[in-house]
Protein backbone atom coordinates (compact mmCIF):
# COMPACT_ATOMS: atom_id res chain seq x y z
CA UNK A 1 0.00 0.00 0.00
CA UNK A 2 1.74 3.56 -0.81
CA UNK A 3 1.88 6.19 1.98
CA UNK A 4 -1.16 8.29 0.27
CA UNK A 5 -3.12 5.42 0.38
CA UNK A 6 -2.19 4.41 3.98
CA UNK A 7 -2.94 8.20 5.12
CA UNK A 8 -6.25 8.21 3.66
CA UNK A 9 -7.10 4.87 4.82
CA UNK A 10 -6.38 5.95 8.53
CA UNK A 11 -7.89 9.03 8.30
CA UNK A 12 -11.25 7.23 7.40
CA UNK A 13 -10.72 4.72 9.83
CA UNK A 14 -10.85 7.60 12.69
CA UNK A 15 -13.22 10.07 11.07
CA UNK A 16 -16.60 9.64 13.23
CA UNK A 17 -19.80 8.25 11.89
CA UNK A 18 -22.21 8.75 14.03
CA UNK A 19 -25.56 10.21 13.17
CA UNK A 20 -25.37 12.57 16.13
CA UNK A 21 -21.85 13.35 14.50
CA UNK A 22 -22.68 13.68 10.84
CA UNK A 23 -25.73 15.70 12.05
CA UNK A 24 -23.65 18.26 13.69
CA UNK A 25 -20.96 18.22 10.90
CA UNK A 26 -23.93 18.96 7.98
CA UNK A 27 -24.22 21.73 6.52
CA UNK A 28 -26.97 24.31 7.96
CA UNK A 29 -29.11 23.66 5.15
CA UNK A 30 -29.32 19.62 5.40
CA UNK A 31 -29.67 20.22 9.06
CA UNK A 32 -32.45 21.95 8.56
CA UNK A 33 -33.88 19.68 6.38
CA UNK A 34 -33.09 16.25 8.93
CA UNK A 35 -34.76 18.72 11.84
CA UNK A 36 -37.85 18.79 9.81
CA UNK A 37 -38.03 15.06 8.56
CA UNK A 38 -37.10 13.86 12.37
CA UNK A 39 -40.52 16.36 13.18
CA UNK A 40 -42.25 14.87 10.67
CA UNK A 41 -41.74 11.28 11.71
CA UNK A 42 -42.47 11.76 15.39
CA UNK A 43 -45.61 13.92 14.83
CA UNK A 44 -46.57 10.83 12.38
CA UNK A 45 -45.85 7.45 14.64
CA UNK A 46 -47.62 10.09 17.66
CA UNK A 47 -50.62 10.15 15.14
CA UNK A 48 -50.43 6.64 14.10
CA UNK A 49 -50.63 5.35 17.58
CA UNK A 50 -53.36 7.47 17.91
CA UNK A 51 -55.45 6.20 15.03
CA UNK A 52 -54.68 2.63 16.04
CA UNK A 53 -56.18 3.03 19.04
CA UNK A 54 -59.35 5.10 17.81
CA UNK A 55 -60.20 2.63 15.15
CA UNK A 56 -59.48 -0.36 17.49
CA UNK A 57 -61.88 0.84 20.69
CA UNK A 58 -64.64 2.27 17.35
CA UNK A 59 -64.72 -1.69 15.99
CA UNK A 60 -64.77 -3.12 19.35
CA UNK A 61 -67.47 -0.64 20.49
CA UNK A 62 -69.44 -0.77 17.67
CA UNK A 63 -69.47 -4.72 17.77
CA UNK A 64 -71.35 -4.54 21.14
CA UNK A 65 -73.51 -1.43 20.12
CA UNK A 66 -74.79 -4.10 16.97
CA UNK A 67 -75.43 -7.22 19.09
CA UNK A 68 -77.51 -4.90 21.89
CA UNK A 69 -79.26 -3.20 18.26
CA UNK A 70 -80.52 -6.16 17.39
CA UNK A 71 -81.43 -8.19 20.83
CA UNK A 72 -83.53 -5.47 22.03
CA UNK A 73 -87.25 -5.44 21.36
CA UNK A 74 -87.47 -2.47 19.04
CA UNK A 75 -85.34 0.53 17.82
CA UNK A 76 -87.57 2.65 20.48
CA UNK A 77 -86.72 0.73 22.83
CA UNK A 78 -83.20 0.72 21.74
CA UNK A 79 -83.40 4.53 21.41
CA UNK A 80 -84.26 4.95 25.49
CA UNK A 81 -81.03 2.55 26.42
CA UNK A 82 -78.63 4.83 24.43
CA UNK A 83 -76.64 8.09 26.07
CA UNK A 84 -77.23 11.36 24.05
CA UNK A 85 -73.65 12.23 24.56
CA UNK A 86 -71.99 8.89 23.37
CA UNK A 87 -69.18 9.55 20.94
CA UNK A 88 -69.65 5.90 19.29
CA UNK A 89 -70.44 6.70 15.23
CA UNK A 90 -73.00 4.05 15.05
CA UNK A 91 -75.12 5.49 18.40
CA UNK A 92 -74.62 8.76 16.98
CA UNK A 93 -76.12 7.91 13.36
CA UNK A 94 -78.62 5.73 15.20
CA UNK A 95 -79.88 8.40 17.31
CA UNK A 96 -79.90 10.76 14.40
CA UNK A 97 -81.99 8.31 12.77
CA UNK A 98 -84.87 7.76 15.21
CA UNK A 99 -84.97 11.49 16.10
CA UNK A 100 -85.65 11.86 12.72
CA UNK A 101 -88.49 9.12 12.62
CA UNK A 102 -90.36 10.00 15.91
CA UNK A 103 -90.56 14.17 14.73
CA UNK A 104 -91.78 13.85 11.19
CA UNK A 105 -95.59 14.43 11.22
CA UNK A 106 -96.19 12.77 7.77
CA UNK A 107 -95.14 9.86 6.98
CA UNK A 108 -95.13 10.86 3.64
CA UNK A 109 -91.37 10.12 1.95
CA UNK A 110 -90.26 9.58 6.03
CA UNK A 111 -87.51 6.85 4.49
CA UNK A 112 -85.91 9.45 2.04
CA UNK A 113 -85.78 12.08 4.97
CA UNK A 114 -84.58 9.39 7.35
CA UNK A 115 -81.72 8.81 5.12
CA UNK A 116 -80.18 12.03 4.03
CA UNK A 117 -80.08 12.89 8.46
CA UNK A 118 -78.28 9.58 8.89
CA UNK A 119 -76.29 10.16 5.80
CA UNK A 120 -75.22 13.60 6.86
CA UNK A 121 -74.60 11.97 10.73
CA UNK A 122 -72.36 9.63 8.76
CA UNK A 123 -70.54 12.23 6.97
CA UNK A 124 -69.93 13.86 9.93
CA UNK A 125 -68.77 10.84 12.07
CA UNK A 126 -65.97 10.41 8.98
CA UNK A 127 -64.72 13.25 9.73
CA UNK A 128 -64.01 12.55 12.72
CA UNK A 129 -62.20 9.39 12.77
CA UNK A 130 -60.51 10.32 9.50
CA UNK A 131 -59.21 13.75 10.66
CA UNK A 132 -55.39 14.14 10.08
CA UNK A 133 -54.79 11.11 8.06
CA UNK A 134 -53.97 13.72 5.42
CA UNK A 135 -50.34 14.56 7.12
CA UNK A 136 -49.91 11.01 7.23
CA UNK A 137 -50.23 11.04 3.26
CA UNK A 138 -48.15 13.91 3.04
CA UNK A 139 -45.35 12.62 4.11
CA UNK A 140 -45.40 9.78 2.58
CA UNK A 141 -45.26 11.36 -0.34
CA UNK A 142 -43.21 14.55 0.73
CA UNK A 143 -40.35 12.99 2.47
CA UNK A 144 -38.40 11.30 0.15
CA UNK A 145 -38.47 14.38 -1.57
CA UNK A 146 -37.43 16.35 0.93
CA UNK A 147 -34.59 14.25 2.15
CA UNK A 148 -33.65 13.93 -1.39
CA UNK A 149 -33.40 17.56 -1.86
CA UNK A 150 -31.08 17.11 1.31
CA UNK A 151 -28.77 14.30 -0.60
CA UNK A 152 -28.10 16.87 -3.39
CA UNK A 153 -27.08 19.66 -1.37
CA UNK A 154 -24.34 17.81 0.74
CA UNK A 155 -23.40 16.37 -2.43
CA UNK A 156 -23.12 20.14 -3.88
CA UNK A 157 -21.16 20.98 -0.68
CA UNK A 158 -19.41 17.93 -0.86
CA UNK A 159 -17.87 18.56 -4.49
CA UNK A 160 -17.10 22.16 -3.52
CA UNK A 161 -15.12 20.28 -0.33
CA UNK A 162 -12.72 18.75 -3.36
CA UNK A 163 -12.56 21.49 -5.41
CA UNK A 164 -11.02 23.89 -2.67
CA UNK A 165 -8.55 21.06 -1.36
CA UNK A 166 -7.85 19.64 -4.94
CA UNK A 167 -8.15 16.62 -3.04
CA UNK A 168 -10.14 13.31 -4.33
CA UNK A 169 -9.08 11.04 -1.19
CA UNK A 170 -11.68 8.82 -0.17
CA UNK A 171 -11.49 10.58 3.60
CA UNK A 172 -11.99 13.90 1.97
CA UNK A 173 -15.03 12.87 -0.07
CA UNK A 174 -16.63 10.15 2.35
CA UNK A 175 -17.79 12.44 5.19
CA UNK A 176 -20.18 14.92 3.17
CA UNK A 177 -21.34 12.17 1.12
CA UNK A 178 -22.24 10.18 4.28
CA UNK A 179 -23.91 12.89 5.60
CA UNK A 180 -25.75 13.41 2.44
CA UNK A 181 -27.05 10.02 2.25
CA UNK A 182 -28.19 10.33 6.12
CA UNK A 183 -30.69 12.89 4.75
CA UNK A 184 -32.31 10.55 2.40
CA UNK A 185 -32.25 7.52 4.93
CA UNK A 186 -34.23 10.10 7.58
CA UNK A 187 -36.74 10.91 4.52
CA UNK A 188 -37.27 7.18 3.92
CA UNK A 189 -37.55 6.83 7.91
CA UNK A 190 -40.41 9.35 7.82
CA UNK A 191 -42.36 8.34 4.91
CA UNK A 192 -42.67 4.04 4.84
CA UNK A 193 -44.38 3.94 8.18
CA UNK A 194 -46.47 7.33 7.12
CA UNK A 195 -47.36 5.60 3.62
CA UNK A 196 -47.87 1.85 5.27
CA UNK A 197 -50.30 3.56 7.88
CA UNK A 198 -52.02 5.63 6.16
CA UNK A 199 -53.24 2.68 3.82
CA UNK A 200 -53.93 0.67 6.42
CA UNK A 201 -56.38 3.27 8.12
CA UNK A 202 -57.92 4.39 5.09
CA UNK A 203 -58.39 0.72 4.83
CA UNK A 204 -60.47 0.93 8.48
CA UNK A 205 -61.97 3.90 7.56
CA UNK A 206 -63.59 2.63 4.37
CA UNK A 207 -64.50 -1.00 6.44
CA UNK A 208 -66.29 0.96 9.03
CA UNK A 209 -67.93 3.83 6.98
CA UNK A 210 -69.79 0.66 5.25
CA UNK A 211 -70.31 -0.95 8.62
CA UNK A 212 -72.41 2.40 9.22
CA UNK A 213 -73.59 2.19 5.49
CA UNK A 214 -75.18 -1.01 6.07
CA UNK A 215 -76.96 -0.53 9.88
CA UNK A 216 -78.15 2.56 8.05
CA UNK A 217 -80.05 0.43 5.31
CA UNK A 218 -80.81 -1.93 7.91
CA UNK A 219 -82.46 0.94 9.67
CA UNK A 220 -84.76 1.99 6.91
CA UNK A 221 -86.08 -1.52 6.32
CA UNK A 222 -87.02 -1.81 9.85
CA UNK A 223 -89.13 1.64 10.34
Amino acid sequence: MDPVTATATTSLASTDFSIFTLFLRADIVVKLVMLSLLVASIFSWALIFDKFKIFKKLFKETALVEDQFWSSRSASDFYKKTDSSSDNPLIVVFRAGMECAQDSKSKGQLTERTKRVMDVAIDKEIEKYEKNLSFLATVGSVAPFIGLFGTVWGIMNSFQSIAISRNTSLAIVAPGIAEALFATALGLLAAIPAVVAYNKFSSDSRKYTQKLENFTQSFLTII
